[in-house]
């Protein structure tokens, strides 16, 4: 039952398990899958500023002892930590690799981390005599085409500043009047990057957690088919633009590159984060990609700008200096055809 739970995180947020009551049963570890929910019990709170991402997507702290529900799922993150489900071993002990709750055995972490959060396994929720997992929550949608104009946000690697350049631009458009529809389409569940471009004005926001997945780390065939159940929600918003964001890097095991090839014919302009000038031109190099604009870290300072156009031939602006904020209504609204200047 619900009342055995006390954290329900935020991977759970398109599911009822926080109002309909459950079961929770022990499984046998050879029958758990990616997605299952699953009931744990905090052993270790680790570091004392690790906090959980709640369903409303606020943050709260946790206390040794607690019960709390999350998905099993892997992270591969380049500057953090990694670590997957399927290291979990029969006694049962793992790891909260995210906030949002997303639990496997720890493989790896930066230095610079602060000790995880220990889990010891309780059990799996049930109903009616079967196991919950995310695709359980995930309804039919129409089949639609999708269309809307995008404008892509990729990056080097994580916290690189694409999330809060998607919520920038996604400010421009809603000051001109335009509808936006938001989406984040790789990464591992965290909410807070898409509601940051709902607590701009988007008009809809969806990521890969609303199609069942906890992470954007799978096969590619179930990947192809999340990403088309994505589109399919995407399109069902009468927008006038989307603002996507493709979560790590493309060259990382999260599918971002597969979700910028299903993008191509709807891209109307590109925007790379990138943590440094050298890593604009790797990841040119490396993925054959040039975006419209360069920006992140590396835009910080004048000395960052002209390397990125002096190595690899791409205009670089720092978006968060309000200063350039005419420069990007000209380049993305010739890029789009729209106006962006501010409607009074």
């Amino acid at each position: 039952m619900k009342k055995q739970v006390d954290i329900f995180t935020s991977l759970t947020r398109i599911s009822d398990l926080a109002e309909v009551p459950f079961d929770i049963r022990s499984l046998e570890r050879e029958f758990w899958e990616m997605g299952d929910y699953v009931i744990c019990k905090i052993t270790d709170p680790g570091g004392h500023t690790l906090l959980i991402e709640l369903q409303t997507g606020r943050m709260r702290g946790v206390i040794g002892g607690e019960m709390i529900m999350g998905a099993l799922g892997d992270r591969f993150a380049t500057l953090e930590a990694t670590g997957s489900w399927k290291a979990v071993g029969n006694n049962g002990k793992m790891h909260v690799l995210t906030g949002a709750g997303l639990f496997g055995k720890l493989t790896s972490k930066s230095v610079y981390l602060p000790p995880m959060m220990e889990l010891r396994y309780v059990g799996h929720a049930f109903r009616n005599g079967h196991k919950l997992r995310m695709e359980d929550f995930v309804p039919q949608v129409e089949e639609r085409p999708f269309q809307t104009p995008v404008i892509l946000f990729y990056g080097t690697s994580m916290s690189a500043g694409k999330t809060t350049s998607a919520r920038i631009v996604t400010h421009l458009f809603k000051s001109a009047g335009y509808s936006v529809v938001g989406a984040k389409l790789s990464g591992a569940g965290r909410y807070r990057d898409i509601l940051a471009v709902k607590d701009v004005g988007a008009d809809a926001v969806f990521d890969f957690v609303d199609v069942g997945l906890p992470s954007s780390i799978c096969d590619t065939a179930l990947y192809k088919r999340k990403i088309h159940q994505l589109f399919n929600r995407m399109a069902s918003v009468r927008a006038d633009v989307a603002v996507v964001e493709v979560g790590a890097s493309p060259m990382e095991p999260y599918n971002g590159s597969l979700a910028i090839e299903a993008l191509q014919s709807n891209l109307k302009f590109s925007v790379l984060s990138a943590s440094d000038p050298y890593a604009v031109y790797g990841l040119m190099k490396a993925y054959g990609m040039m975006p419209d604009l360069v920006t992140g870290v590396a835009s910080n300072t004048l000395a960052g700008i002209a390397l990125v156009e002096q190595l690899c031939g791409v205009r670089a602006i720092n978006f968060l200096n309000p200063e350039n904020g005419e420069i990007l209504r000209q380049l993305i609204g010739q890029a789009t055809g729209m106006n962006l200047r501010k409607t009074s």
